[in-house]
């Protein structure tokens, strides 16, 4: 029977052989094995042993990622990592057939959006003008857009009575009305709080009294005006990279992913659609999905440091 100990004296081993057989640097180990860990990450969720992968399971594996909006060149380089692994394994005599063999690669020319640094969100957020009526639902809106990975329509959307913020949750309408519980930040809540103070003192107009994003004329805040948000903080601080809501939704799960979280847990979190709401309730926690994102998130991070 196969054990996490034996895999993790494959690992090991492994680990050894890259060292001395073919002679790498302490630092081109490590990019290795922290490529190799999101897959085992991804097989530990899918109670799969090292040894027993298919290439359907590197296709989903693979798949994850490209959903998850990594960019191409990361994508290769990951599964470039993954194939050493394996060609290793056949060679030691784990396994006997290749199952990356005939893993393909993604095309480094397929255009995916931008992904902004932990940096340059920063200076994003800060360059926002508080002193302005506006500016506190601006930085409230985009902690929320990158702390919890939303489409901009559920960001427009988002309801009062959708928050659970003692509970650090809350309940995001997306695709063909899906529903799904994302946690939200201790940051971003705190933002909230500050902008709730001046939002009730906004003339609401009747009907969007639910909404939490009210523009100036009392309705909730438009796709458009998102955008234009955006493009104006970006130009503000000289950002020559193309952005827009989106852009913060792939930030976060890149960076996420970067971090160590678990790829099916981010997946569950964007609530993309190759994974039904049964599905997520089935294999995912709501507290582990909580805990992936509080601990791996970097905006979560740096509040941490700073409380």
């Amino acid at each position: 029977m196969k054990t996490a100990e034996d895999s993790k004296e494959i690992l090991r081993k492994y680990k050894q052989y890259l060292k001395l057989e073919k002679s790498l640097s302490a630092n081109t180990i490590d990019a290795y094995l922290t490529d190799l860990d999101k897959l085992l990450r991804f097989l530990s969720q899918e109670n799969i042993h090292i040894l027993d992968v298919t290439l359907d399971h590197l296709e989903t594996f693979s798949a994850g990622l490209m959903d998850l909006g990594i960019h191409a060149s990361s994508q290769a380089r990951i599964l470039s990592g993954i194939r050493s692994f394996y060609r290793y394994l056949v060679m030691d005599g784990h396994i006997d057939a290749d199952p990356t063999e005939l893993l393909e690669s993604p095309k480094t020319g397929f255009h995916l959006p931008e992904v902004l640094t932990v940096e340059e969100i920063d200076n994003l957020i800060e360059s926002i003008d508080l002193s302005t009526p506006e500016g506190q639902r601006n930085r409230a809106m985009l902690e929320v857009l990158y702390s919890c990975g939303l489409r901009v329509t559920e960001l427009c959307t988002l309801k009062l009575s959708d928050l659970y913020l003692d509970q650090g949750f809350i309940k995001v309408e997306g695709k063909g009305s899906k529903q799904r519980l994302v946690p939200i930040s201790p940051r971003a809540i705190k933002e909230l709080h500050y902008y709730f103070i001046g939002r009730n003192a906004i003339a609401i107009k009747p009907g969007f009294e639910d909404f939490v994003f009210i523009s100036k004329r009392g309705k909730n805040i438009s796709r458009i005006m998102v955008f234009h948000i955006i493009k104006e903080l970006a130009d503000r601080i000289g950002l020559i990279k193309n952005i827009s809501p989106h852009t913060f939704r792939h930030s976060f799960a890149t960076h996420l992913l970067e971090g160590g979280a678990n790829l099916r847990a981010i997946q569950a979190m964007l609530g993309h659609e190759s994974i039904g709401t049964t599905e997520i309730y089935t294999h995912i926690d709501r507290n582990m999905l909580r805990s992936e994102i509080i601990e791996h998130h970097p905006r979560n991070i740096k509040f941490r440091e700073k409380h």
